[in-house]
């Protein structure tokens, strides 16, 4: 399982491509599958948002953290609404629903100051869901 904490890449702060980052961008998204970009990405949100926690964290780093986390949910309303969207439309309402509770969520967080854990646990759950299923090994006898 990739690990948020020991992951460098996801260590750095997201940032709006250019130049050779925005080519680098191009090679991920030929390499690698986009439920490998969704669960790096969801990875990346939940290490900011527990960065934003620690008593080290600058004033900004919360709502930086909950924006960022707030555009990939985003991107991805926009893709389960679209036509051309494969999920079962059962499964698309429920992940628009639970966008739509990160929503209201990330600003409790904001206003009342609240933990960013839920959101933290939801991005891991929904980064559970997006792992492929690994066939079990039988023990060596």
């Amino acid at each position: 399982m990739l690990s948020a904490t020991t992951d460098n890449i996801l260590h750095a702060p997201p940032q709006r491509p250019s130049g050779a980052l925005a080519a680098y961008g191009d090679v991920i998204r030929s390499t690698e599958t986009p439920r490998t970009i969704e669960y790096r990405l969801l990875a990346r949100m939940s290490a900011m948002l527990e960065r934003a926690t620690a008593p080290s964290a600058g004033p900004a780093a919360m709502p930086t953290a909950i924006h960022e986390n707030r555009m990939v949910w985003t991107a991805f309303a926009a893709d389960l609404a679209e036509d051309g969207n494969a999920w079962d439309m059962t499964l698309r309402a429920r992940l628009l629903s639970l966008a739509r509770w990160v929503f209201a969520e990330s600003d409790r967080v904001l206003r009342e100051k609240k933990s960013p854990q839920a959101l933290i646990d939801v991005n891991r759950a929904v980064m559970l869901g997006l792992q492929p299923a690994t066939t079990a090994q039988p023990d060596p006898v």
